[in-house]
């Protein structure tokens, strides 16, 4: 250590009371988090790259300070579905301060990552008050049956008006029109499901017949359009 002739030559002073760090609420306990072995906590994320081309949604389960579990789903890019990808291989096994300063391919990851880590280490993880917090695997139930995004894309124009492209319940195949043309339900195949039926050896047809459901008073339709040709 080395320290500069003014405070070489300063007298000493003595130390007061020293309570250590804050408590911060982690999975059902107060804890004096010094290490990074003392951080716990299951939490989510959103970060943007530096255009606002893209975001992503990070989910992580943090246990002993080591990412035990991620979940890595990115929108608005193509380039970053790869990105994720390789992130999702990255980050698993490392500490969350490994995970900080490590390059995680795309910005929006990476800002992703900083942004659960402050959450993480302050205490504001989804799983604070979960008495020894959530299991490996938790952050699969985001995902819901089938194990896909929870994805809403929605297109319109002044000119011709909204098309619904995918909701949660699926991807929209066809938009239901009263008399007026406003929205009055839709038809959806669940994708998921319907992949989930090929795997256990359905008939891709019929697998597609069961995967398909109505939403609203598509029966009252006075015009059924496909919102990606109509």
């Amino acid at each position: 250590m080395q320290y500069t002739h003014e405070v070489d030559n300063m007298c000493c002073v003595k130390k007061g009371c020293n309570h250590g760090p804050a408590p911060i609420p982690q999975e059902g306990q107060w804890t004096q988090a010094k290490e990074i072995k003392d951080i716990n906590g299951l939490t989510h994320g959103v970060g943007w790259c530096a255009p606002q081309q893209g975001a992503c949604k990070l989910t992580l389960n943090v246990k002993a300070g080591i990412i035990e579990e991620a979940l890595v789903e990115t929108i608005g890019c193509s380039g970053m579905t790869h990105s994720a990808a390789m992130a999702g291989e990255i980050l698993v096994g490392k500490t969350i301060l490994e995970a900080l300063n490590t390059d995680l391919v795309c910005d929006a990851i990476n800002v992703a990552m900083r942004q659960l880590f402050l959450q993480i280490v302050y205490g504001r993880s989804q799983s604070a008050f979960s008495d020894a917090g959530l299991p490996i695997g938790s952050g699969l139930e985001d995902l819901g049956k089938g194990q896909r995004s929870q994805v809403a894309t929605i297109y319109s124009s002044n000119a011709k008006g909204v098309r619904y492209l995918d909701l949660v319940e699926g991807y929209i195949t066809k938009l239901a029109l009263d008399e007026n043309s406003e929205v009055i339900g839709y038809e959806n195949v669940h994708l998921g499901k319907m992949m989930d039926y090929v795997n256990k050896g359905m008939s891709g047809t019929d697998a597609l017949a069961k995967a398909t459901s109505r939403y609203g008073r598509f029966d009252d339709a006075v015009q059924v359009i496909n919102p990606r040709h109509g």
